[in-house]
């Protein structure tokens, strides 16, 4: 089994932040949810490794039941769609960014905006 290495929440949040600026997306007023996400992933990291230490026991004994979902896996599986809202919103992922670009780009295009660009210009 390959050990792996996981990175703190500063190594994280500099990731990030490298991330999002060569994708021309940071701001330093984003440092709050760049703070949220990079916990986030840390969380998630940390509990993959424990998952996979248990070997992946997706179902665990209870008294009252034959089983249910294990709370690793239930956190995960949280953990997974809070990562993915806020790499939408700080711009991470595909989608997200080229959702942007668009944005970006029809705005450019309104003749209403370019109007009042050129009066606030002119």
């Amino acid at each position: 089994m390959v050990k792996k290495n996981i990175p703190q929440v500063d190594t994280i949040k500099r990731r990030t932040i490298s991330y999002m600026k060569e994708l021309g997306t940071y701001k330093k007023q984003y440092n709050q949810l760049i703070e949220v996400y990079s916990d986030l992933l840390y969380q998630y990291y940390i509990l993959t490794k424990q998952f996979e230490e248990t070997g992946y026991e997706v179902v665990i004994e209870t008294e009252k039941s034959g089983g249910k979902k294990s709370p690793i896996l239930a956190t995960l599986e949280n953990l997974r769609k809070d990562i993915g809202t806020y790499s939408d919103r700080l711009l991470l992922n595909a989608k997200s960014n080229k959702d942007s670009e668009i944005n970006i780009k029809t705005n450019a295009d309104d003749p209403f905006n370019n109007l009042f660009d050129n009066l606030k210009s002119g």
